[in-house]
């Protein structure tokens, strides 16, 4: 399987020059700072062990349930009844410039999401940075420092402030690529973070960028995978470019 998806993956090269261009340069100008197959099974398959620096939010949002599994050589993930928010799957990672690579199935009504994030900055909630996120309808790019997640943004919302004022300036943090996506089928993702810009790439084709400030943020400590309800994804690469 995993050669098959290595012949396909040099097509898509040859007859997508966008990405392959995109994808030279990460590969030339960047460092490799992790990747993973999942080519492995939980020590005890009832519980939730990841392995190679994964880690999620079952513990404290699922009570404990098992939302990851690893099995046919990826990562399956579902969000149980129990849990009271999506599922998140964190790794650590450092750069301030970077880039994300992933295959992906989702199922109607499914979504996945690439955070980037850094904890250690307090005006925003839970760090979040910026966002690709994909659904079989497309993809969207968010700014979320300067946008829904920083906390004077975050607060005016919980409070119900529906101003037009508010609406107008979330509407300058966000922009959504309309591209169809064929559901219980593997589909791949290039995200490329360079400055205030994110790139994305979806099956070999460059689908769009989208600038703004909080992309910009010089430090990308964390990636985390969200996932509102199912998806399954494989062969991550993260790249640092600076």
């Amino acid at each position: 399987m995993k050669r098959i998806f290595s012949l396909f993956g040099l097509f898509l090269m040859v007859a997508f020059p966008a990405l392959a261009d995109d994808l030279a340069t990460v590969e030339k100008s960047g460092t490799l700072l992790f990747s993973d197959t999942f080519e492995r099974d939980e020590p005890t398959s009832d519980q939730e062990t990841i392995g190679e620096g994964w880690t999620s939010n079952s513990a404290w949002r699922a009570k404990g349930k098992k939302q990851v599994d690893l099995k046919d050589g990826a990562m399956h993930v579902t969000r149980v009844p129990e849990a009271d928010h999506g599922v998140a799957i964190f790794h650590d990672v450092a750069f301030q410039d970077g880039a994300v690579q992933l295959r992906f199935q989702l199922g109607e009504g499914d979504d996945l999401g690439v955070d980037f994030v850094d904890r250690e900055l307090k005006t925003v909630h839970a760090g979040h940075l910026c966002m690709g996120r994909v659904t079989l309808k497309g993809l969207t790019i968010t700014d979320s420092k300067t946008g829904g997640m920083n906390n004077e943004i975050r607060e005016r919302r919980l409070a119900g402030d529906n101003s037009p004022e508010l609406a107008a300036l979330l509407k300058t943090k966000t922009k959504t690529f309309p591209h169809p996506l064929s559901a219980g089928e593997w589909h791949t993702l290039l995200l490329v973070v360079e400055g205030d810009t994110m790139r994305a790439s979806l099956d070999g084709k460059s689908v769009g960028e989208f600038s703004s400030e909080g992309i910009a943020h010089p430090t990308k400590r964390m990636i985390t995978l969200a996932v509102n309800q199912s998806a399954v994804v494989d062969d991550v690469k993260i790249w640092k470019l600076k």
